[in-house]
C-alpha cells in the first residue's frame, strides 16, 4: 500500500511527464492507475447515493441480461388452530413473489488535449475523475429518487389556520399552501401508518429522506424535542441529521422538489407556483436498487494513442463513466411520500 501511495504521489508531482500513462511496450494504462481512478470515481459516486442506502441490493452479473429480479416473501398467516396431541400438522410453505425491472445505461465523459496535460498546473485527469464521480453519483441517485417519488402511497401536510390553529385536510398537491409544513405530529402520523401496515424497521427505526428546507421547518416545530443523541457515531447513515418519533432523518438537497403547474399558485412570480417538497418515509424492504459495483458502474480512461487513426497525432485523452441502473418499489405500503411546503423557502426554491 505504501508503494502504491508513493507511486500516486510521484504521478501527481511529475504530471507533465506521466500524463500519457505509458507502459512500454504495450502503451497501455497501467493496472495500478486504472485501480486508482476506479477507486476515486467510486468514492465520489457512492457518497452521493443517499436514496440507494435503504433498498434491497441486486448486483448486475456479467452476461446476465438486462432484467433484474427483486423478490419479496409473503408474510405467514397466524397459526390459530390448536395442535392435536401427538399429531403432526401439515406445516406451511414459503410464498415468493418477484418483480422484474429492466436496467438502462447512463454515462458521460471528458476529453482533454495533450497541450492541456503538458501545461496545466493541476492534475486534470484526477480532477475530471472527481467531477465525473460526483456526476455519476448524483445521476444514479436521481434515477432511484424519481422512481420512489412516483409511488402512489402519499400524504399531504394539512393547511393550518394561522389564527385558530385548526387543520384542514389536503388531498392534492395544488391545494397545499405555505402553512402546509412537515411537523412532529405529521411524522408521528406517518409512523402510525407504517406500523399499522406492519412495516419492519431498519435497524430499529424507520428512515426519512428530507430536504434541508423541510428539516428547517421540522426543527422549529414547538413539539420538536432534543433529538436522539448518538453514542455510536460509526453507524450513522450517509447524510443523517437526527432522530425523532421513531424516525431517523437523512438530509439531502437531492430530495425531490416540484415547482410546476401541479403545485399551488404563486401570484406575480416566475414560475407562477410555489415549490413543494417530498419527504420519503420507509421501512425495511420497501424498494430495491441495482448495486453500483459488480458491473453497475465503470470508469473508462483512454490515454493518448489509444484511438489509432481516429487520433493520428496523439492529441486527445479522455476519462468517463458508464453504468447500468434501475430501481423498483417492492412493497408500496412500506413507503410513504409526504408532500409539504415551506413558508420561508417555497417561494424561491428551484425544482430538481
Amino acid at each position: 500500500m505504501k508503494k502504491f501511495l508513493s507511486m500516486i504521489g510521484d504521478f501527481i508531482q511529475h504530471f507533465a511527464v506521466q500524463t500519457t500513462l505509458l507502459d512500454d511496450p504495450g502503451n497501455d494504462l497501467s493496472p495500478e492507475m486504472k485501480t486508482f481512478y476506479d477507486m476515486r470515481l467510486l468514492d465520489y459516486a457512492q457518497a452521493a447515493l443517499v436514496h440507494d442506502q435503504f433498498g434491497q441490493k441486486r448486483p448486475i452479473p456479467r452476461n446476465g441480461g438486462k432484467t433484474i429480479e427483486f423478490r419479496a416473501f409473503t408474510p405467514l398467516a397466524k397459526a390459530l388452530d390448536a395442535l392435536t396431541e401427538g399429531v403432526t400438522p401439515d406445516g406451511n410453505s414459503l410464498d415468493v413473489s418477484t418483480i422484474e425491472a429492466t436496467v438502462k445505461q447512463y454515462g458521460d465523459y471528458i476529453v482533454q488535449s495533450d497541450v492541456l496535460e503538458l501545461t496545466a498546473i493541476d492534475n486534470t485527469i484526477l480532477e475530471a475523475t472527481k467531477l465525473l464521480g460526483r456526476q455519476a453519483g448524483l445521476t444514479l441517485d436521481t434515477i432511484t429518487r424519481n422512481i420512489l417519488v412516483a409511488g402512489t402511497n402519499v400524504m399531504y401536510a394539512p393547511n393550518i389556520n394561522a389564527s385558530t390553529g385548526v387543520e384542514t385536510e389536503v388531498t392534492a398537491r395544488d391545494d397545499l399552501d405555505l402553512t402546509s409544513v412537515l411537523t412532529v405530529d405529521l411524522v408521528e402520523q406517518v409512523v402510525a401508518e407504517l406500523r399499522a401496515q406492519n412495516a419492519p424497521t431498519i435497524n430499529g427505526d424507520y428512515v426519512a429522506i428530507a430536504h434541508p428546507y423541510v428539516m428547517y421547518d421540522l426543527m422549529r416545530d414547538p413539539d420538536w424535542r432534543d433529538p436522539h443523541k448518538y453514542q455510536d457515531t460509526t453507524n450513522l447513515y450517509e447524510g443523517e441529521v437526527g432522530k425523532i418519533g421513531g424516525v431517523r432523518f437523512v438530509q439531502t438537497t437531492e430530495a425531490k422538489v416540484w415547482r410546476d403547474s401541479t403545485c399551488p399558485a404563486q401570484e406575480g412570480a416566475s414560475p407562477a407556483y410555489y415549490g413543494v417538497f417530498a419527504t420519503l418515509f420507509m421501512g425495511d424492504g420497501a424498494y430495491g436498487t441495482t448495486e453500483v459495483e459488480g458491473g453497475g458502474l465503470q470508469t473508462i480512461v483512454k490515454q493518448k494513442g489509444s484511438a489509432g487513426t481516429a487520433d493520428p497525432l496523439d492529441q486527445r485523452s479522455s476519462v468517463g463513466w458508464k453504468a447500468l441502473k434501475t430501481a423498483e418499489i417492492l412493497i408500496p405500503s412500506y413507503l410513504i411520500r409526504v408532500e409539504s411546503c415551506s413558508k420561508r423557502f417555497s417561494a424561491n426554491v428551484a425544482a430538481n
